[in-house]
């Protein structure tokens, strides 16, 4: 795989496929407001690095999931404004995708100028599943450019036209971002130094069944925490009270466990958990036995034991890799269990991986300084699918 420093980049127009989805939420004085810019932060050093090299760079990028139509709250302005104040220099904004705006804009660039396109799913034909309307798409945001460069790592896993048809109509190289991600999830998968242990948490064990189904022939221990071990839980026979709970998936959780206790792979479950009245802040929580979870409550932490218990499990790690938080981190009477497991990978002293997505998003809300970390990633369900051992059709194009 080609990379910027692959390209001869001065005077000419290179297209950057960034990840820029970012939260937003309204601002008291109106309009929106980024609430975590990790993201932007992440495609700075590529985007500096081409403009510092002469490059006149047109980033693209998506935000949300505004269905092919023009929502204004969905707009990238608030994010062309950030990136510029990162960027030390005005960052010029189209209008639109392939449009007048874009065109105008892009074509007005100055060497070492930097623009950023409106959302590009504000266009149907950015996600279309038809490749004929996908494409004719592809043929207009590559006619604005002359290079392409794809640095958004969180979308690869997406046959989109930024993210495929582009790089087969234009020379291509990856970004510094990308290419980090690849770097780093390759040792996760070849010549994995042990023991590997795998965090996995979040609401649903659906989500999850691929890259567990891949890691139980690779993990030497797999943690599971958050809302899908009560799927896991209910499978051992255990009540779950009004816990969040797959019931279609019972048969494939008993099936992962007997092939653990087969190929000799550890299954670590909480051992206690935070249940509460109510999915609130306020409602009345006690810690219960993870296998005496009361009828009338719902789960919505792994417990203080269940925090050690992990921990320990981490300490002698010397790969790690983590997705999905342990509870509801968002409200801070279930922020706890998250806390413990993050505290636990830095002080493993391993090789840790924090899988991006709402883990990325609780190491920064918690307060835990990036550089604890190995690694954090900007691309949840990609990476999940590169450690799946899935083909990502942004990787694809990349390498052709």
């Amino acid at each position: 795989m080609r990379t910027i420093d692959d390209l001869d980049v001065a005077g000419k127009r290179v297209l950057v496929r960034a990840d820029l989805n970012v939260p937003l939420e309204d601002a008291p004085g109106g309009g929106r407001t980024i609430t975590d810019d990790g993201r932007i932060r992440a495609s700075v050093p590529t985007i500096r690095a081409l403009r510092e090299r002469g490059a006149r760079v047109i980033v693209c990028a998506h935000l949300g999931r505004p269905k092919g139509e023009v929502k204004p709250e969905f707009s990238l302005a608030p994010v062309a404004a950030r990136l510029g104040e990162l960027l030390g220099g005005e960052v010029a904004f189209a209008a639109d995708v392939v449009g007048d705006s874009a065109r105008a804009v892009t074509g007005g660039l100055a060497d070492g100028q930097v623009a950023l396109l409106e959302n590009l799913r504000f266009e149907p034909g950015e996600t279309s599943k038809d490749d004929a309307e996908r494409g004719a798409f592809a043929d207009r945001l590559a006619g604005l450019a002359e290079l392409y460069v794809g640095d958004g790592f969180g979308a690869v896993h997406r046959r989109h036209a930024s993210v495929y048809d582009v790089p087969l109509r234009l020379p291509h190289a990856a970004g510094g971002l990308i290419a980090t991600e690849v770097d780093v999830l390759r040792k996760l998968t070849e010549d994995v130094a042990r023991p590997y242990a795998v965090v996995l948490g979040g609401s649903k064990v659906s989500d999850k069944l691929g890259v567990i189904d891949n890691l139980l022939g690779k993990a030497d221990r797999i943690l599971i925490g958050g809302g899908m071990v009560f799927t896991f839980l209910k499978a051992q026979g255990h009540e779950v009270g009004k816990s969040l709970l797959e019931e279609d998936q019972l048969g494939t959780v008993r099936e992962y466990l007997r092939r653990a206790a087969d190929t000799g792979v550890e299954f670590v479950l909480p051992v206690d958990i935070v249940a509460a009245t109510a999915f609130a802040a306020d409602a009345e929580h006690d810690v219960v036995a993870a296998d005496a979870i009361p009828a009338d409550r719902l789960g919505l932490d792994i417990g203080p034991e269940s925090g050690k218990l992990f921990a320990a499990r981490l300490a002698d790690a010397a790969t790690v890799f983590w997705n999905g938080p342990m509870g509801v981190f968002e409200m801070e009477p279930y922020s706890h269990g998250t806390r413990a497991v993050a505290q636990g990978l830095i002080d493993s002293g391993a090789f840790t991986v924090v899988g991006g997505g709402d883990s990325a998003a609780a190491v920064r809300r918690l307060g835990f300084a990036e550089t604890g970390f190995s690694h954090i990633s900007t691309g949840g369900g990609a990476s999940l699918e590169y450690l799946e051992g899935k083909t990502l059709p942004g990787l694809q194009a990349l390498e052709d």
